[in-house]
């Protein structure tokens, strides 16, 4: 790895998808060995006014927050206060599920590996929904854009239920009807509920709160002082990126400026952290340097090497470690990444260890592929085509009387529903504002799906009778209703 610079097929790639997918902003920083050697910016932070994006720019990271709360999880390991094969309840005696006893098996590590058997639920709504009524309001002209546009809607309807705080999410979830997925690390299904439930976990072990554990054992020593989960604490900083939404009119998508961050006080611990390509390329190096940023050990050599085991597959060929998901294969290499989206928001950081190679990708749009563009870059340093995938698979034939089993409607307490149906002799997924064709069957009940530039898996999942009772996709399982 010495090459200091992106070839000119990756730049035109980023402008090619820039346009094509309407993003207002969108910026990167890659690093060699915790130098930057590469950073741009297409568009603006602020369209309006014409104001250029930076390697200083603000913008939210969506869920990569998942990976500082488990930093701190680590930390408070290697401090003795806690371990993460504790049970969840001896921490929090007051959670339940509708299963008493997978809940007394549930522990710390199901949490961070998203494996405690905890199907999507709509505790982000209520969580949400103060934010979101401060939104503005297109009723009349049409309807936001994607799974952001469902998250609102679904917000909005909970707007007289307020979950503000642990206490108020544990009881919440503790009053909600619902299946568990299986016994505690037998299923992988990406849980915004868990990771909050570790942010009440780390308060209640160190003493303080979430947002000030944060700051004074991870943000302050890694020096990232442009981090914050609240824009009020940058002072003296204006470099921070508009969001920007879209709607649908008619056939016309039209992109708009909705600069209100979405918050969830009780949910911060899920997704809710704001940085820059500077200061994420500083906590790139707990994965690349083995816990050390700078002079500061933030966290053991033992530890990074526990937060980057795969320990549950999550999608094809990718696994889940402590709130880092794991390629144990890119192109020979072992990836470390997670993303990031919420409104205005659409965050991807990777490491590659081995090489030194770390990077970051921020849009101030959602739904857009900026993880494909930071992979591209990736590809592009190892000497592949910017458009070139490191998965690999076989294509098998499926007959149209085996597929009738996978046809329904999926549907799950995260406001997500999709129709799952056969045309041409081949499945095809609908959902609302999106139309995906050419799923390709890979056996074992799973296929490939393409998806904003990239491919993603969709896995059936049967019950005891052999008949499918759910659908694994986008990282969530979703339950099949009709």
């Amino acid at each position: 790895m010495t090459q200091k610079t992106v070839t000119s097929e990756f730049d035109q790639y980023c402008k090619e998808i820039a346009d094509k997918y309407e993003i207002p902003g969108f910026s990167i920083g890659l690093a060699k060995d915790g130098q930057l050697f590469y950073e741009n910016g297409f568009g603006y932070r602020d369209v309006e006014n014409k104001l250029p994006l930076s390697s200083d720019t603000v913008f939210g990271i969506g869920s990569v927050t998942k990976s500082f709360t488990c930093v701190a999880v680590m930390q408070l390991q290697e401090a003795g206060k806690l371990d993460v094969n504790d049970p969840v309840v001896k921490y929090l005696p007051e959670f339940k599920t509708p299963n008493e006893e997978y809940t007394k098996q549930m522990t710390i590590h199901h949490l961070m590996t998203h494996s405690a058997g905890l199907p999507p639920l709509p505790t982000l709504f209520k969580a949400l929904s103060k934010s979101v009524a401060n939104d503005p309001k297109f009723e009349d002209e049409g309807q936001s854009d994607g799974d952001i546009g469902k998250v609102e809607k679904a917000a909005s309807e909970e707007q007289n239920t307020s979950v503000d705080t642990y206490e108020e999410l544990i009881a919440d979830i503790a009053s909600q009807d619902f299946t568990l997925l299986g016994e505690p690390g037998t299923e992988f299904s990406y849980s915004n509920d868990g990771y909050s439930l570790l942010g009440a976990i780390i308060e209640r072990v160190s003493g303080i709160s979430y947002e000030k554990y944060m700051k004074d054992y991870i943000l302050d020593p890694a020096g990232m002082k442009n981090s914050v989960f609240h824009l009020e604490e940058l002072v003296d900083h204006e470099d921070v990126s508009c969001l920007y939404n879209s709607r649908k009119k008619e056939e016309e998508t039209i992109v708009f400026e909705s600069n209100n961050p979405w918050d969830a006080p009780s949910m911060r611990a899920a997704g809710f952290l704001k940085s820059t390509v500077n200061d994420m390329l500083k906590y790139a190096e707990i994965y690349r340097n083995e816990g050390k940023v700078g002079s500061a050990q933030l966290l053991t050599p033992e530890s990074v090497k526990l937060m980057t085991t795969p320990y549950i597959e999550c999608d094809k060929g990718t696994y889940y470690g402590y709130g880092v998901m794991v390629t144990p294969d890119y192109y020979g290499h072992k990836l470390v990444e997670h993303g990031g989206s919420i409104k205005g928001v659409a965050a991807q950081l990777n490491i590659l260890p081995e090489l030194g190679l770390t990077g970051v990708s921020f849009a101030n749009l959602a739904g857009v592929p900026s993880t494909k563009l930071l992979f591209s870059a990736f590809a592009d340093q190892l000497g592949k085509s910017v458009k070139e995938s490191h998965l690999s698979y076989e294509v098998v034939e499926v007959s149209e009387e085996e597929l009738k089993q996978y046809e329904g409607v999926y549907a799950s307490g995260e406001g997500a529903q999709y129709t799952v149906a056969i045309e041409d002799g081949k499945l095809q997924l609908k959902a609302e504002g999106l139309e995906l064709n050419d799923v390709k069957p890979i056996g074992n009940d799973t296929f490939m799906v393409p998806f904003r530039e990239s491919e993603i898996s969709l896995r059936f999942v049967k019950g005891e009778d052999n008949k499918v009772i759910r659908a694994a996709f986008g990282y969530r399982q979703n339950p099949k209703v009709e």
